[in-house]
């Protein structure tokens, strides 16, 4: 079991793997012929073979496996879950239980790190096209990798000052640290990729004014989901009403340090970033924090490990309420709960809300016309084309939000399909 690390809010939630554990664990693995593990790894990851590099102590080796398949391959060990793919295929499931492959992965990426290995290099022959990445979140990383990597110019444009999209700003640094993203856009920028940061491409230009100009040969949208849905209810705009969004950027921008201190925090959702608004909370100094959830703990969407992880920090989860009507007073908001027997009621008195029931595009139908479905999200086939000629997308803003691995997995995808349209072969 994972040593959980109580502490302040850039601590880190878990230990890794010491080159002793690390080997131990390795050392555990089948060395299975057909390797299930790494065919539940949506990025292709190969868990199958940079564990075997770790078992044969060659972690660069190891390192390199992971890199080369996975451009985002630090912040996946951290975040990617792992007990519902990899893991949950490894063969050792029906003899005690599965390698952590999560812990290996990060062991073998902190080795790039410590021994500065440069394994992504820009290649030498340079193709004559250009490729816009709308955000610069994991998908569009993840594009922008693969184009880079057989000499397509790539730049990637991004609104925030930092690239790394949901992985900067919408994850805790407990767990996920900062430099762990940081290391992988330097990945990406090694290969000679270029970052416009803090310039939004207005997504009241059409899409097509951009390849008119011809400036771009290709444009990929990842630009995921930074609007938060609305709870709907009486109250919601009153003051100390907070989005899990702007919750989660705040806590990041200043660190932790007297950001929340002394208030009642109570964060409204079930899912990962429900737990990571909590844990943001608690370690940011507030007085008191809780979840309250309207199902049940079995139809959370959270991820076991975080429901466990914040719970150990003290946080209380109720369930089975749905907020009715919130009011603001003098002392702070009173929050009316509904039993999910519709007869139950509750009244909570909070100083800070958390709304953290899921997120939504921003309005991208004057970007894309005719190409936006009815919840926003942008409409791309598998291979990441959409209905405009030349306009490839992927990410949440296709599948309106899954895993990190998964928006990688689609972009790896997306820019196969890219490079079949610019006619430049691999």
């Amino acid at each position: 079991m994972s040593k959980v690390l109580k502490g302040t809010y850039n601590q880190e939630a878990v230990s890794g793997f010491d080159h002793r554990t690390a080997m131990e664990e390795a050392a555990r693995c089948l060395l299975c012929h057909d390797a299930p593990c790494s065919q539940g790894c949506p990025a292709g990851t190969d868990p199958g073979k940079f564990i075997r590099s770790i078992r044969f102590r060659n972690p660069k080796g190891a390192a390199e496996t992971i890199r080369e398949n996975n451009i985002l391959g630090a912040s996946c060990a951290r975040v990617c879950p792992y007990d519902n793919l990899c893991e949950e295929a490894c063969s050792r499931c029906g003899i005690d239980r599965p390698i952590e492959i999560g812990k290996l992965q990060r062991y073998a990426m902190e080795q790039e790190k410590i021994f500065k290995m440069k394994i992504l290099t820009p290649p030498s022959k340079k193709i004559k096209k250009h490729v816009a990445c709308i955000g610069a979140g994991p998908a569009s990383l993840a594009v922008a990798a693969e184009l880079a990597k057989v000499g397509v110019k790539v730049t990637v444009f991004d609104n925030n000052p930092k690239a790394g999209g949901v992985l900067s700003y919408g994850i805790t640094s407990a767990r996920l640290p900062q430099k762990v993203v940081d290391q992988d856009v330097a990945a990406v920028k090694g290969l000679g990729v270029k970052f416009e940061l803090s310039k939004e491409i207005g997504l009241n230009i059409d899409v097509n004014e951009m390849l008119e100009k011809k400036d771009y040969d290709a444009i990929f949208i990842g630009t995921g989901l930074w609007e938060s849905k609305k709870l709907g209810i009486e109250g919601e705009q009153s003051l100390g009403v907070v989005s899990s969004i702007d919750f989660l950027r705040y806590a990041k921008d200043r660190k932790g340090v007297d950001f929340i201190k002394g208030q009642r925090v109570l964060v409204i959702g079930g899912g990962d970033v429900a737990m990571d608004c909590a844990s943001a909370a608690v370690l940011s100094g507030a007085a008191s924090t809780a979840i309250w959830y309207r199902r049940t703990i079995a139809e959370a969407p959270a991820q076991i490990a975080e429901i466990e992880y914040v719970t150990k920090l003290g946080v209380g989860i109720t369930t089975g309420y749905a907020p009715t009507k919130i009011t603001g007073s003098s002392d702070g908001l009173w929050v009316e709960f509904l039993g999910r027997d519709g007869k139950s009621t509750a009244n909570v008195n909070v100083d800070c809300l958390v709304t953290a029931i899921g997120q939504v595009p921003r309005d991208h139908s004057n970007f894309l016309p005719g190409n936006i479905d009815a919840k926003g999200d942008i409409i791309a086939k598998k291979d990441g084309s959409t209905k405009i000629k030349g306009v490839f997308a992927a990410g949440d803003i296709v599948n309106g939000g899954k895993t990190v691995v998964e928006a990688v997995a689609g972009g790896k995808i997306a820019a196969a399909e890219i490079l079949k349209y610019l006619g430049v072969e691999v």
